[in-house]
């Protein structure tokens, strides 16, 4: 099967990640932090080395890295984290529901929170406007993608955190789609990074990491045994242990690390180079097919991956058909019920093509072949 479904996680893994993962499950049997034995401490070793990549490529403090499941769990991490005290919070009209549905639980939690949503317009101006309109005096922090899952578009993350950083408001980034493949950094208003370990960093699926700047302390979701501290009832009040209670993900973690090696290695802008004109040759051919429409404007810009929809079937049925034919593309709602909203799809979804680094054009060539096919005898 020809995979194309990058966006959800990234398939195939390089081959330095699988042998790191293997190592770390046959040579590193000691838990982290837990005991005081030669196996434990060398796990640690290594564990912070991970660590070290991490703040490096996004320009952070080791001890501001903490693992986590997924982008999922660092994002509610960082919004319930910052907002359990009550406040405002703004989301985009395309976040995912790993942002959508903690703002709505926060909303309705009683406990003076409340949200608002900013509609992404057709330039990256009228989005920052819109952002900026409703800020309010109690708006407490900014959550928001640096690029769509649903459509590719990039946000202006960047200006969005400038507001932030001169309001005095927590800016947090979902760079799940943008880690791997766009240049992200801490500061200049970015205080929290949410990422997938297992998307554009190529590491194992079950990996995650939430980055901070240090500015803002966060409160708790999650107690229990973090290796430090241990005869206190109260949990751990420093990072990375804080926010690391049981154990970690051992083998994860060190994939991850061979896996931002490898997108060092390899070059974000190389990376991004070939998946875009991947994009590009899939967008150009599809737009082409009288029953297909591609969601892409030509004055914006883009992640990686292109999404569209076939006017005699849903993308459910798009999809199954492709996947009968050897293809790997993701039909549906992508988990984002606002950006579907916002785009008018609620009612048969998208069908979304997302390459990585390993495809190549006559793979492209190959589903744009079938894709002629159905526009022109149906499924």
């Amino acid at each position: 099967m020809i995979y194309f479904d990058n966006s959800a996680t990234t398939f195939p893994k390089p081959k330095a990640v699988l042998n790191r993962a293997y190592y770390a499950s046959r040579y590193l049997g000691g838990n982290p932090g837990r005991s005081g034995h030669k196996m434990s401490v060398r796990v640690a070793d290594e564990v912070y080395r991970v660590r070290e990549k991490i703040a490096y490529f996004f320009n952070a403090k080791p001890e501001n890295v903490v693992f986590t499941l997924n982008c999922t769990h660092a994002v509610n991490f960082a919004m319930k984290g910052v907002m359990q005290s009550g406040g405002h919070i703004i989301i985009s009209s395309l976040e995912h529901n790993a942002v959508a549905r903690p703002a709505y639980a926060l909303a309705n939690s009683k406990q003076n929170i409340s949200y608002s949503v900013a509609e992404v317009g057709d330039c990256n101006e009228k989005t920052v406007s819109n952002f900026k309109s409703l800020i309010r005096s109690n708006t407490k922090c900014i959550c928001m993608m640096a690029a769509s899952n649903v459509t590719g578009e990039i946000l202006p993350f960047n200006e969005i955190a400038a507001i932030c950083k001169k309001r005095g408001i927590c800016f947090i980034l979902d760079a799940a789609q943008g880690a791997g493949v766009l240049d992200i950094k801490l500061g200049e208003g970015i205080n929290f990074v949410c990422c997938a370990g297992h998307k554009g960093l190529y590491g194992l699926p079950g990996t995650g990491v939430l980055i901070s700047d240090g500015k803002y302390k966060l409160s708790t979701i999650i107690e229990g045994g973090t290796g430090a501290t241990s005869l206190e009832l109260e949990q751990t009040d420093f990072l990375p242990e804080q926010l690391e209670s049981g154990t970690i993900n051992v083998p994860g973690i060190i994939s991850l690390g061979a896996g931002v090696d490898f997108v060092k290695s390899t070059g974000l802008n190389n990376i991004k180079r070939k998946e875009d004109r991947l994009c590009n040759l899939f967008a150009s051919q599809v737009k082409k097919l009288s029953n297909f429409t591609v969601y892409r404007n030509d004055n914006k810009d883009y992640a990686p991956l292109v999404s569209f929809s076939y006017k005699n079937a849903n993308s459910f049925e798009v999809t199954e058909y492709l996947s009968n034919r050897g293809f790997a593309l993701r039909g549906g709602f992508h988990c984002s019920a606002l950006a579907h909203k916002t785009l008018g799809t609620e009612g048969d979804g998208l069908t979304r093509f997302s390459p990585s680094v390993f495809n190549s054009e006559i793979e492209v060539r190959k589903v744009i072949t079938e894709l002629k096919k159905v526009n022109n005898i149906g499924i």
